[in-house]
């Protein structure tokens, strides 16, 4: 089976993109977060929208991390509810949970409870070869305490590693470990989820890409699949997919890094999955940012059209959160 596909699938306008950050230095909560933040994932329930980020809190820059939820009622005022976790910062390679990254809330309607994946790096200074400070990160699983829907605010207790540098790591992952997951079910109700990583092993990195892991719950066990990784969504970089479903179709937003925008790639079956689409926002608004980060998922609005939330760096190298309006239409 071929992994990738031409996007003949969906097109997209951009409607408006916000002339300042939602959220941004000096706002409420954003005290004790030196750096701001940087990926995650937005949920849309019952009418509120919820954050869940990594805060680059202190330093060691990109080290010292807290992963946090944030509330609205309308997408443009936010409060921070809660810290779920809180990295220790160590700089010497010794603690495997160093530095904490890239939340991802995602429903199990089997358990009736949320499972948020996250990453956990060992960290260290960096050398002129090599980019030690995230290093073989480790995927873990952790399970909301309360049951149902309404217990996504947390608490979560940890279920354990699902997916790490192992013997099963195939040979286009490098020194960084597994830098993300998201998982969804796909047609053939197989989980599926999307993992990263990247060979850091080099400076600069050569290759930053995505393959698939499979279960059949979303406790696992994860493993690899054997053929059709890395996906070709693009031939040098593509990070941090949080996928969505549009109809009858699967849509994984992803971040482009040096491409200074966010793009996403199409499925028919959640298994298969086009070349990426790229959107650049930058003609439709003068920019507030100078890098483009992280797309934190697709949130189906009330009037058909879809708010995209995304973490980008400002020339402070503060990292704020924005959002931009899309349509979105299946192409039949």
């Amino acid at each position: 089976m071929n992994p990738t596909i031409e996007n003949q699938l969906l097109v997209h306008e951009v409607l408006s993109v916000g002339s300042e950050p939602v959220i941004d230095a000096g706002m409420p909560g954003t005290d004790g977060n030196r750096h701001g933040f940087e990926g995650g994932r937005t949920l849309f329930i019952d009418g509120v929208y919820h954050l869940f980020t990594a805060e680059r809190a202190g330093d060691p820059f990109l080290v010292k991390m807290k992963l946090a939820h944030w509330r609205s009622s309308d997408g443009t005022q936010w409060e921070r509810v809660s810290t779920l976790y809180e990295s220790g910062g160590d700089f010497t390679g010794a603690d495997p949970r160093a530095a904490l990254w890239a939340p991802m809330p995602i429903f199990d309607a089997e358990e009736n409870r949320w499972t948020i994946f996250y990453v956990a790096y060992r960290a260290k200074p960096n050398t002129p070869e090599a980019w030690f400070a995230n290093y073989e990160g480790r995927i873990w699983r952790a399970v909301s305490v309360v049951p149902g829907r309404g217990g996504v605010s947390g608490p979560y207790r940890d279920a354990g590693v699902i997916l790490e540098p192992d013997n099963a790591s195939q040979p286009w992952e490098g020194l960084q470990g597994v830098d993300s997951f998201h998982a969804h079910r796909a047609a053939d109700g197989l989980w599926m989820g999307f993992y990263g990583s990247a060979q850091t092993e080099t400076v600069p990195c050569k290759f930053w890409g995505l393959g698939l892991a499979t279960a059949p719950s979303l406790a696992g066990p994860w493993r690899r699949r054997p053929e059709g990784n890395p996906i070709k969504i693009d031939p040098l970089f593509a990070e941090n997919p949080v996928v969505d479903r549009i109809g009858d179709l699967w849509i994984a937003m992803v971040d482009g890094g040096p491409r200074q925008c966010f793009g996403y790639s199409v499925s028919r079956d959640g298994g298969t999955w086009s070349a990426a689409t790229w959107v650049d926002l930058k003609p439709h608004v003068k920019a507030w940012w100078q890098t483009m980060r992280t797309p934190l998922g697709l949130i189906a609005e009330n009037d058909g059209t879809y708010s995209v939330f995304f973490t980008a760096i400002k020339p402070s190298g503060y990292g704020a959160v924005g959002r931009v309006r899309l349509a979105l239409t299946p192409v039949r």
